[in-house]
């Protein structure tokens, strides 16, 4: 099998093909299962990493992938780099290709990753932006694939901000078949730019996309559940605005009725019980946070021997 993904940059979810989205999760599944067989497939390579944005998850499954997988990480603060004093992104995207073999990146701007992109003669993958999260759905959709046996024909229900998450179950909801219900406060809906390419995958893969205000109506029949804080980094200084505003779409008991019930929830983390999600939800049977979070570990692993070797 010809390895597509070789050599290219992966900046959002509308760069995979369902193949090649699919042929990811595949080895995330398989490099889970058996990590000693891939043990040394990217020996000798390098990845930089450059955080804008704090980071637990990101950071330390990358970092760690790498290590695994036989290569090594640079870590970069763009405050401690010449980025940080306003150097150009194509000189730095320049330089750095004669260093390292792949740039991840996590930071605000998409338009500085697509230029990085643009300028570099490595992959860059995007850790997280602003309106992207490609890096967690991965993750995510490992995670219902390992817990449901199957992505296509389901059901997902986000509840809460039409953030870069949002966004990014639209993208790779619509890819793969699965149906993608978004509820969000009036105001506070996903992008209409992303909104619509998921409507037009969906005319290919057979999903259903929905845009609504109404919390109980995306999460009836449901199988997947999901949310995410309500005040996404950059937007602290609405944390008690939108407390006020969001204060309906908490994730609790008397929504999740609502749901299939064998549902499973999931959060990219990190969360804020009593807020979006009560405690007796998150960390109850229906949870599988800490799965998906592990799987960030094998997703990432996945992308990277995809993205950095002929394989």
């Amino acid at each position: 099998m010809i390895n597509s993904l070789y050599g290219k940059s992966i900046l959002n979810l509308t760069e995979l093909t369902k193949e090649e989205f699919l042929a990811i999760i595949e080895l995330a599944v398989a490099i889970k299962t058996n990590p000693e067989a891939y043990r040394g497939v990217l020996a000798g390579k390098i990845l930089a990493m450059i955080f804008e944005k704090n980071s637990t998850r990101t950071r330390v499954s990358f970092e760690a992938g790498i290590i695994q997988l036989g290569g090594q990480a640079i870590v970069l603060d763009s405050k401690s780099t010449q980025m940080g004093r306003g150097e150009p992104i194509k000189d730095t995207a320049n330089v750095l290709s004669s260093y390292v073999d792949a740039i991840m990146i996590r930071t605000y701007s998409d338009q500085m990753v697509e230029e990085l992109a643009k300028e570099a003669s490595i992959p860059i993958i995007n850790g997280l932006t602003d309106d992207h999260h490609p890096c967690q759905i991965l993750a995510d959709f490992q995670t219902i694939y390992e817990q449901k046996g199957k992505l296509e024909g389901l059901k997902l229900a986000y509840i809460g901000d039409g953030n870069n998450m949002a966004h990014s179950f639209l993208l790779g909801g619509s890819l793969v078949g699965m149906d993608i219900s978004i509820a969000t406060p009036k105001g506070y809906e996903p992008r209409s730019e992303f909104v619509e390419q998921a409507q037009k995958n969906a005319e290919t893969s057979g999903s259903k996309i929905e845009i609504l205000n109404d919390p109980t109506q995306a999460v009836k029949n449901a199988d997947v559940l999901v949310t995410d804080v309500w005040a996404s980094m950059g937007d602290e200084a609405e944390q008690k605005e939108r407390a006020e505003i969001f204060k309906s779409f908490q994730v609790n008991n008397r929504l999740t009725v609502q749901a299939k019930k064998d549902y499973l929830f999931l959060h990219c983390l990190p969360a804020h019980r009593g807020e979006e999600v009560t405690a007796d939800i998150i960390d109850g049977t229906h949870s599988a946070i800490y799965q998906e979070a592990a799987n960030r570990l094998h997703a990432q692993k996945a992308l990277l021997v995809k993205v950095m070797a002929n394989l």
